[in-house]
């Protein structure tokens, strides 16, 4: 039973989110007795009426004591609440069937959070802004974003349950070297240079392309004038892509959550997707590898000889590993015949370009939120192209930015009781900001920009009568939310799906037709690929006995390396299928969530026996040659502190590798982690050895530029 709500300091409803078996809790709270005819209340009215004293107390006591409660559980432990005020909106996620700890609901409100950001950027900055984008006057146009909202929760606490990529946050990629080599070189030369190149892309500027099949990355392109793409914004572009076009390998284990469901009447986002007749990777990477980036070394690959001219009328696959086909078992084949049997069908219908937003890099500085157009191009069902592009509007978000940057360190100087007058007029801050400000009006124009700015100079500048600083405040609200009213209005407003300008249809369908020409022969077994990614077969059963499963971590690149784990009686890894692979799949999933919780208290090691495994976790820094550096005491954060991760808006380990690198400042340093499970019959210094062994194993592999 679970419900996520946002709402307004008053109560209306914003957004929400609930399980049928919170919805039935409501209808049997507010159903009219037998003798009454009246008509259930609106499920949103519903919500506001049953959380609406505790989000007036919430808001009460923070007023009046400047601090309220953020997690509680009611009467003999039904439910638990777990409440967060981002701005001046409350995100409040309930859980009343004992299956989500606090942090895992506290972590699903920042992913939401994150969502709204990657939607609607800046403009999340003023509360009467993203009001109206989350809660349009139409009715219909609110339904069809409050339903996009509810799938994609719905669509990533799915893939959190279901995908390893998701519940340890990082980017999973398909490993086939010469396979990577061949679509990279197609990403450039038939997807980035094609749309560049082209006369009619409508302003727009192809900067990344990259092809998924299901949730793992199998290439990925950046133009060269592009700058890099978080790990965390690259993982939200795969949720997208998710939501978008399911893949089977995220659906068919659906029984196995009764609780999640996905919107059944969303009319602007096709779940169940149609099939059309149409049929129809990628590139050289850009710069070095940061530590908060998603960066990819500078190389040139020669690409093998196209598969096309070497495959038989039969369909028969060119395998590049050596030149012969990798063993295959019977599950391999299963999964290969049943992967044709979906193939038949087609290519799914492509949906729109969306407008998105991304950090990045404008005229070399950084900048949060630049506006982006996603365009998803589907190839075959599991397999999707994805393309974006940047307007030539972008360094208008980077003026924009860096004014609203200012204006909020300003507030918050104001509000820590900094006096007005002459001590703020000297502030080297005002200056700077002043000339800001009076360039940016004089070039943008407009006759409420000016007023507003006219008036925060009259009480902020003059000698005579200087506003006080509850009037700075206000006036500084002001210059803030029309700030935002203009990126609002340069941005969403102009969006492609509201009328905008985007690459015309036939650019989209050109490039789409080429990668699924280039790809066409390797389709079958990329699809079997992504079951089978990382094998346990051939080397790690051998070299590691007692080594059941093992994630590895680079969290400097945010990419991850896994043997598959499916529990679904469709496919089957090393572990089998049904309730064996259940079994371990459950154990994984709660080491993974036990060790972001010592990791939050500052642990950086964990080792325990549970039944017949042995459970380890370790986080670890070393150099670029791949030595270990000296272990530190990490910060220990508190239980309503941001979450372990990269997706709730923050990056855990990016800061805590800007932590660490203060101590080093002469290197290059990388941060690693690796879980791993081990039957109990292995002595645990043996059980040391091996993971030391198998980190060094992973990481050598791991130099190998594979994007």
């Amino acid at each position: 039973m679970k419900c996520i709500l946002v709402a307004t300091e008053g109560a209306e409803v914003l957004f929400y989110w609930t399980d049928e078996e919170f919805e039935e809790s409501l209808r049997m709270k507010f159903s009219p007795s037998e003798n009454e005819e009246e008509e259930l209340p609106a499920l949103e009215d519903q919500l506001s009426t049953l959380l609406a004293p505790l989000i007036i107390s919430s808001m009460t006591m923070l007023e009046k004591l400047s601090d309220t409660y953020t997690c509680f559980t009611t009467e003999n432990g039904k439910c638990l609440y777990v409440l967060h005020l981002f701005g001046e909106c409350l995100f409040i996620a309930i859980c009343g069937d004992h299956t989500e700890g606090e942090g895992d609901l506290r972590q699903q409100l920042r992913v939401l959070k994150y969502l709204f950001e990657v939607h609607f950027g800046l403009v999340t900055v003023d509360s009467q802004l993203i009001r109206k984008e989350l809660r349009p006057p139409d009715l219909e146009q609110r339904v069809q974003v409050w339903e996009h909202f509810q799938s994609l929760l719905w669509t990533y606490n799915h893939l959190r349950e279901q995908e390893q990529c998701f519940a340890v946050e990082a980017v999973e990629r398909l490993i086939h070297p010469q396979l990577c080599e061949l679509c990279i070189e197609a990403l450039e030369r038939h997807v980035i240079q094609a749309v560049n190149s082209s006369r009619t892309q409508a302003g727009e500027e192809a900067v990344h392309a990259f092809l998924l099949v299901h949730s793992k990355l199998l290439a990925f392109y950046s133009s060269h004038s592009a700058s890099s793409l978080r790990p965390a914004d690259l993982l939200a572009l795969i949720l997208l892509v998710q939501d978008l076009y399911p893949s089977e390998s995220t659906t068919e284990d659906d029984s196995t959550q009764p609780s999640l469901r996905r919107p059944w009447n969303s009319q602007n986002i096709p779940l169940q997707q149609t099939w059309s007749p149409r049929s129809s990777g990628p590139a050289r990477s850009s710069a070095g590898t940061e530590a908060d980036s998603f960066s990819l070394p500078e190389e040139y690959f020669t690409p093998a000889p196209s598969p096309g001219e070497q495959s038989s009328g039969s369909g028969s696959t060119v395998w590049l590993d050596g030149g012969t086909p990798p063993p295959t078992d019977a599950s391999q084949v299963q999964m290969a015949e049943d992967t044709l049997q979906t193939l038949m069908c087609g290519s799914p219908a492509v949906a729109g370009p969306r407008r998105i937003f991304l950090d990045a890099s404008v005229k070399e500085t950084y900048c949060p939120m630049v506006p982006h157009t996603m365009y998803c191009l589907p190839l075959w069902p599991g397999i999707n192209m994805v393309l974006l592009t940047k307007s030539l509007s972008a360094p208008l978000a980077l003026v924009l930015y860096q004014l609203l940057d200012g204006f909020s360190l300003l507030e918050k100087k104001l509000k820590e009781g900094q006096e007005a007058g002459s001590s703020l007029r000297s502030h080297p801050l005002m200056s700077d900001l002043r000339q800001r400000m009076d360039k940016f009006v004089k070039n943008r124009g407009g006759q409420e920009i000016q007023s507003i700015w006219l008036e925060f100079k009259t009480k902020a500048f003059s000698r005579s009568a200087p506003g006080s600083s509850w009037e700075l405040l206000q006036a500084c609200g002001k210059v803030k939310r029309q700030l935002c009213a203009i990126y609002r209005l340069s941005f969403l407003t102009t969006a492609p799906g509201r009328g905008g300008p985007q690459l015309p249809q036939h650019l989209q369908d050109q490039v789409q037709t080429l990668m699924q020409e280039k790809l066409m022969d390797w389709k079958d077994f990329l699809l079997v690929k992504s079951r089978r990614n990382v094998t346990m077969t051939f080397t790690y059963l051998e070299d590691f006995p007692g080594l059941v499963h093992f994630i590895y971590i680079d969290r400097t690149t945010g990419q991850m390396v896994a043997p598959s784990l499916s529990s679904s009686e469709r496919t089957s890894s090393e572990l089998g299928k049904g309730p064996l692979a259940a079994f371990v799949k459950t154990k994984v999933w709660s080491l993974i969530r036990l060790a972001r919780r010592y990791l939050q208290k500052g642990y950086t090691t964990l080792l325990f026996q549970e039944g017949d495994f042995y459970c380890s976790y370790f986080l670890w820094f070393q150099n670029e040659m791949g030595y270990k550096l000296q272990i530190i005491e990490v910060p220990v954060r508190s239980d309503d502190s941001v979450p372990v991760g990269m997706l709730g808006g923050e990056d855990y380990y990016r800061k805590l590798l800007r932590y660490y690198s203060k101590g080093h400042p002469a290197e290059s340093v990388k941060c690693h982690e690796l879980l791993a499970l081990h039957l109990s019959v292995i002595p645990t210094d043996m059980l040391v050895q091996q993971a030391g062994e198998l980190a060094r194993r992973l990481w050598e592999a791991s130099r190998v530029p594979l994007l």
